[in-house]
Parts: C-alpha cells; sequence; structure tokens
C-alpha cells in the first residue's frame, strides 16, 4: 500500500495540488488523469521520491519495494541489457555484485566466505536464481530478441531501449509500480503482452497514459487529478468519462426528479458491469460498480474542443484509384508498386510499423511529394485536406495571431468575430486568440492544424498521426468528430480506440506487399491466419 497524506505543491504562483489525502491499495490498477499541465508526472515524482511535496508525506508499507519507468533512454549506454533489466531491482543486483566481487578475490579469508555465505542467502530469498530467466522473459515477450540480451544498451534502437526499460520496472515484482506514458514507442504487440501482464499483476499499479484502450485494458480503478485534487473513482476511463458527462448532464438537468435521476444511473452502472472482460480485475470491478450511489459521480472541470468536419460538397462514386506507386527514399524502396481503390464511405487506417511508408504515401497523394513510378487520381468530386505529422513548417518563425493564422485558410469575407468564434470552440478564447503561432505547445498546433482543416470543408481527409501531442479530452473530441464525419478518410494512428471506433477498412504496407482488408481493427488484429501472413510479409528477404 502506499499512503499520501497531506500533500501540497506550487510553482510560483501556480497551484498544483493542495491536501491530497488518499490510499493506492495492492491489487488495483490506477490510471492517473488529468488535463495538460494537471500535474500527472510530478505527482508520479513525489509518489517516487524524485520530488519534494511542499507539505505532507508519502509513506509505503513498510518492506515494500518500488518500481519506476525510468524516463531517460541513455541512462545505461554501457550496461548489458540483461543486466539493466535486473538492475530494476536494486538490492538484488547490489548483493549480485558483492558476491561476485568476493568471489573474485584472490586472498578468499574465512571472513570473507562468511559474508559469501550470508549473501547467498539472501539472494536466495530474492529470487536471485531466476534472475535471469525472469528478465530473459520479460524481454521476450516485449519483443527484445534473445540475441540482443548480452549486447550494450548503445547498440539498441530507440524502441529496443523503451522495451528494456519497461522489463526493468517490471523486473522482480515490485510491490508499489509507477508507469508514465509505458506505451509510447510500443508496437502492438508489445503494448498486448503489457496488458495482459498489468491484468495479472497483484500489487499495487499507477500509470499515466494518453492511450485510452489501454487505460481502459487495465486500469480497475481512476485517479482523476482536477480542481487541484485527486479523486479516486472505481472503474476504467470509458466509465470515469461516460459518468463524468452524465453528470454534467444531471447538473444541467437540476429539476430532474431524484427517482429519474437514479434509474438513469443504474441503467448507466448496468450497461458498464455487462462490458466488464473476464479477468479477475474486471470480476472484482463490476461489484464494485453496482455499489456506486448518486453522490459518487461528480462532473468533471475538464474542456473538451468542439471538432466537426462538414463536407461542403457529397462524394461522387469515383474516389481515388492508385497504381503502382513506388518509391525510393535513401536507396531504400519504401513504396513498392501499391495499387488500390478507395471508395466512398471508406475510412481507411493505415497500420504496421512501416512510419516511413506510411508518411511517404500520405505526402504523395497530397502533392507533396513525387512517386518514382505509378499514378494516382482523384475523382473530379473530391476535395482533399492533408494533416501531416510534422506541421512545423506551419508555425516556425511566424509572427502571425492565431487570428491571423487562421484567417490564411478562411473565405476572404469571414469576419474576425467569426474566426475567434471558431477558435473558441478549439479553446483558445479571449487573449489566447492573439497569442503568436510560434509559440505554440505541441498541442495546440494540433489543434490549429485541425481549424484549418475544418474550415476547408473537404470532403477527404488524409492524417497522418493526428492524436500525437494530443491530451484525453483533444484525442476523445477528435475521434468522436471523425466517427460522425460524412466523407471519406484515410488515417495514421497508434491509438488503437482511436482506429478501432473509426476505420472500416484496414491497409498494412509491409515490404512485401499490401495487406488490405475491409473489417474493423480489432477483428484485423484477433484473425490469426492473417497475422501470422503479415508477420511472414514483415520478413524481407
Amino acid at each position: 500500500m502506499i499512503t499520501v497524506q497531506d500533500v501540497s505543491l506550487r510553482f510560483g504562483d501556480k497551484k498544483l495540488f493542495e491536501d491530497i489525502n488518499i490510499k493506492f491499495t495492492p491489487g488495483n490498477c490506477y490510471g492517473l488523469i488529468g488535463a495538460n499541465g494537471a500535474g500527472k508526472s510530478t505527482f508520479l515524482k513525489i509518489l517516487s521520491g524524485d520530488l519534494e511535496s511542499q507539505t505532507g508525506h508519502v509513506s509505503m508499507t513498510p518492506g515494500a519495494r518500488m518500481a519506476v519507468l525510468k524516463q531517460n533512454h541513455f541512462e545505461y549506454e554501457e550496461e548489458e541489457v540483461l543486466k539493466t533489466v535486473i538492475m530494476g531491482h536494486a538490492r538484488l543486483y547490489e548483493v549480485m555484485q558483492e558476491k561476485d566481487a568476493i568471489y573474485m578475490k584472490a586472498d578468499f579469508t574465512d571472513e570473507d566466505g562468511m559474508k559469501a555465505a550470508e549473501l547467498e542467502g539472501e539472494f536466495a530469498e530474492l529470487n536471485g536464481w531466476e534472475a535471469e530467466s525472469e528478465a530473459a522473459i520479460l524481454l521476450k515477450g516485449l519483443g527484445v530478441s534473445e540475441e540482443l540480451h548480452a549486447k550494450k544498451m548503445a547498440e539498441l534502437t530507440g524502441s529496443e531501449k523503451v522495451k528494456v526499460l519497461l522489463a526493468q520496472a517490471l523486473f522482480g515484482k515490485p510491490d508499489v509500480l509507477l508507469l508514465d506514458e509505458p506505451t509510447n514507442h510500443l508496437d502492438i504487440q508489445a503494448i498486448q503482452w503489457l496488458e495482459e501482464f498489468l491484468i495479472n499483476f497483484e500489487n499495487t499499479v499507477i500509470v499515466v497514459s494518453h492511450d485510452r484502450h489501454f487505460l481502459n485494458k487495465v486500469c480497475t480503478h481512476i485517479a482523476d487529478l482536477d480542481f487541484g485534487k485527486i479523486q479516486i473513482y472505481v472503474g476504467n476511463y470509458d466509465f470515469w468519462y461516460e459518468s463524468s458527462q452524465l453528470a454534467a448532464k444531471m447538473a444541467q438537468d437540476a429539476n430532474k426528479k431524484k427517482e429519474e435521476k437514479i434509474k438513469e444511473l443504474q441503467a448507466f452502472i448496468a450497461r458498464f458491469s455487462a462490458n466488464a472482460s473476464k479477468s479477475k480485475q474486471a470480476t472484482s470491478r463490476k461489484k464494485s460498480l453496482e455499489k456506486i450511489t448518486l453522490d459518487d459521480i461528480q462532473p468533471s472541470s475538464r474542456k473538451y474542443p468542439y471538432v466537426h468536419f462538414k463536407p461542403e460538397r457529397e462524394i461522387g462514386n469515383d474516389l481515388l484509384r492508385v497504381e503502382g506507386l513506388t518509391k525510393t527514399i535513401d536507396g531504400v524502396k519504401v513504396l513498392d508498386n501499391v495499387s488500390f481503390i478507395m471508395n466512398k464511405d471508406d475510412k481507411i487506417a493505415l497500420v504496421g510499423t512501416n512510419e516511413l511508408a506510411k508518411t511517404t504515401l500520405f505526402k504523395i497523394l497530397a502533392g507533396e511529394m513525387e512517386p518514382d513510378s505509378g499514378t494516382y487520381k482523384w475523382g473530379v468530386t473530391t476535395s482533399q485536406s492533408y494533416f501531416p505529422k510534422d506541421n512545423s513548417q506551419y508555425f516556425e518563425g511566424s509572427e502571425l495571431t492565431l487570428v491571423e493564422w487562421l484567417r490564411q485558410f478562411s473565405p476572404e469575407d469571414e469576419s474576425e468575430s467569426f474566426l475567434r468564434g471558431f477558435l473558441g470552440r478549439m479553446l483558445f478564447s479571449g487573449e489566447e486568440a492573439l497569442k503568436k503561432a510560434s509559440v505554440l505547445s505541441g498541442g495546440e498546433k494540433v489543434r490549429c492544424m485541425l481549424s484549418k482543416m475544418m474550415l476547408s470543408g473537404a470532403n477527404v481527409l488524409l492524417m497522418d498521426e493526428p492524436t500525437n501531442h494530443l491530451d484525453l479530452e483533444s484525442i476523445t473530441a477528435l475521434n468522436n468528430g471523425l466517427i460522425n464525419f460524412k466523407g471519406s478518410l484515410i488515417f495514421a494512428s497508434h491509438d488503437h480506440q482511436f482506429i478501432q471506433t473509426i476505420a472500416n477498412r484496414v491497409m498494412d504496407l509491409t515490404p512485401n506487399g499490401l495487406i488490405d482488408k475491409q473489417m474493423t481493427y480489432d477483428e484485423y488484429l484477433e484473425n490469426t491466419d492473417l497475422q501470422k501472413q503479415i508477420k511472414e510479409m514483415y520478413q524481407v528477404s
């Protein structure tokens, strides 16, 4: 158990949190959520002891061990991969080092023998004999192949280092596990493995993540950082989101009879309880959900942008024909004879590990890059709007205010009040609308790019990783906006829920050909024959 008592923290005039009193108990996974800048990562640092709070303290059950996912990917460059994982259990690693140092002595004394015997006993108690095999199992589960285990960390790719540091945090069954954005840079197989690991993990987990599907799979509780306080709610992220929306609706409808509200609440809880999966976590969560009362549900102060793409004209049946697109970049063939026809109402998700191939296809279809060979043709009734993965060219060095920036992409007769109203719906209200475009954060730039796309009235959207840099509120708003979009769409994303709820067609640009399936993302992932075929197509000869 980890207990937080009267913890407060301010940075200058800004109060992050005040007088926080909560307990995180074993057997539960807590998803720590809050708006950007609310202090989620800062709170994890206070829990881990990396940062001192101004008041209060954090305590753990005596003898309990905490593990933290390290954020410095270059901390262990000279260490072997397997050893780096074992270093996650500091005392075990220390015992191993001491023991090895004694056995290496040329003048081994009786005193050394007694000390070695003590260390051997502690080593066995700490499950040291299983350490290397446990570390290897964790690495394999996360997709770090055995031939890399003896290499130095400096020899690994960025994504491989992330997996090793995650294995380090999971190693040795810690009593408390703190994970800040653990799914960043992980492939879908590694995320699925991590989900199963955490579902079956019997100790305390506190996780910060922008991946809603991941939070829904692993969390038994949501710890909501709002109004400078942290409130614990039973259930996963979807339950928290829907319940906060229900609470807001009930607050607006104050005259509604309490009996009607209770019935609405009971129906809402019954729906979520029925959808619970069969894991141990979900079973206990279902029992907890059924005990919730009307007073347990609170509205949130979160603000959600208004994302609505409205096509100016309907698309005809002739939409997009791609034939034999081929492109080589820096000597590597990233697109090889790609052909497909896009149909009306298609919402295509580009998935898979070949990031460069996806971005190259987007740039060609958007007219920003020429193919080496092959053709593509948009139908005469189509109009396209493109969201690039790298949007820096739109903002770097710009002295324009946001109102002026947006005016570049709007019809000439639109008034300033219209543009301000539009920016307000995207959470740039009042003085925010007069900020310089060059000083925006990553998430603010994305919201501006989405504003530009909404103003275009395009009936086909090309979106390369639009959820990058967005907070959960903006991701949810964009997700809903694209579900309701009446046009056609090609997009790439690593957000499982985003893909599953939007796409009706899945395409993977493998090195050995295009996989193209008219199905949902979950159907695509759960089709074992198809996944075997995809794996083979990624084995480049």
